[in-house]
């Protein structure tokens, strides 16, 4: 394990993400300087990305994050407001997933954007703060807007509705974005001020554990599926561990985990179909995975597995190449920051420091 102090290496990475913090409060996914497309907002990546200061106790930040957050879904509840009552049938017509950070309009290029699982992810933990008694929310129209999330989520019906998932990619039903809106939805239920469709809650869990251990038909493993341990914790401890199982044998890496076989992203065989690039953030997913499990060990190995992909700058990328030490422009890439900064205050913090909810007490 590292020898720097625990709190340097905290306050080192949380500055990495101070840096993609925009002046609305919303985190870019990756530098503004990168060519690749990532200086811009994404739902999933704000929700991944406020974890780290959620752990460190910098309510200001997250708050701010969420707050905007509602924002943009405000400025949009008439687009919502529509697939509320009508069966939205063309990918335009979702939730998008990408938004220009100071002016919170949608970007509109084809990007795979109906992403069932940004919606559960921010909703979840919306619903997550509330119970933790650090509402998000601050008037009526924050509660109309969730209210309105949660019915636009069942009209989409979710369960059965092919998706782009949380890789962007070919619409498929993906058993990650069905468990991160049962989860909001199970979530919401229990903070009890929100009408949830108990229907909505069966249909769902049923369509998950018919897929499990799968993510989707066309992927019998994929690093997304860990979202089911950590943060939605919405499978049990045979399911859990049978996914990390999966995950480790067939996609585990050096410098990473494989998002899924034949992945095509930042491959390095012309043909895209071997020789798919490591993605960093698996391994911190994975240590807080196995604490989560209660495997003490293998949180530590996988922490300190995940600590080796830091770059000689100090940050933490996106992805290495397959077998190499090359990595791409991504970095930081805000989500890799965040999952280490999560994974060391599990893995290496007090019993104190590894509750993100402390400062609420």
């Amino acid at each position: 394990m590292s020898d720097i102090a625990f709190d340097t290496r905290i306050d080192h990475h949380i500055g990495n993400l101070r840096k993609l913090l925009t002046p609305s409060g919303l985190f870019l996914a990756s530098s503004n300087e990168v060519t690749t497309g990532y200086d811009k907002a994404w739902l999933r990546d704000n929700v991944y990305e406020a974890l780290a200061f959620e752990y460190a106790g910098d309510w200001a930040v997250v708050e701010k994050d969420y707050h905007t957050l509602l924002d943009i879904f405000d400025k949009h509840i008439d687009k919502i407001n529509w697939a509320v009552t009508n069966k939205p049938f063309e990918s335009w017509q979702f939730i998008h997933a990408r938004y220009n950070p100071e002016t919170l309009e949608e970007f509109w290029e084809s990007w795979g954007n109906k992403q069932h699982d940004a919606v559960g992810a921010v909703l979840f933990k919306l619903a997550d703060f509330e119970l933790r008694g650090h509402s998000m929310l601050r008037n009526e129209q924050d509660h109309r807007t969730v209210q309105t999330l949660i019915h636009y989520i069942c009209n989409v019906e979710y369960w059965h509705d092919a998706d782009s998932g949380m890789w962007e990619e070919n619409e498929e039903i993906h058993a990650s974005s069905i468990g991160a809106v049962v989860a909001a939805l199970k979530k919401w239920q229990e903070v009890g001020t929100m009408d949830v469709d108990q229907d909505a809650i069966d249909r769902g869990m049923e369509a998950l554990n018919n897929l499990l251990p799968r993510e989707s038909e066309s992927k019998f493993t994929d690093l997304a599926l860990i979202s089911l341990i950590y943060p939605y914790n919405i499978v049990d401890k045979d399911m859990a561990q049978q996914l990390v199982d999966n995950l480790t044998y067939h996609l585990e890496k050096e410098h990473g985990v494989l998002r899924y076989k034949f992945d095509a992203y930042y491959n390095k065989n012309e043909d895209g179909y071997s020789e798919e690039a490591e993605w960093c953030f698996g391994l911190s997913w994975l240590a807080i995975a196995y604490k989560q499990l209660g495997n003490e060990e293998k949180a530590r190995e996988y922490l300190d597995k995940a600590t080796k992909t830091i770059t000689r700058d100090g940050t933490i990328p996106e992805l290495y190449l397959s077998h190499t030490d090359e990595y791409n422009e991504n970095t930081p890439l805000g989500w890799s920051e965040s999952m280490y900064v999560v994974a060391l205050y599990e893995v290496e913090g007090s019993n104190d420091t590894a509750d993100p909810h402390r400062h609420n007490r």
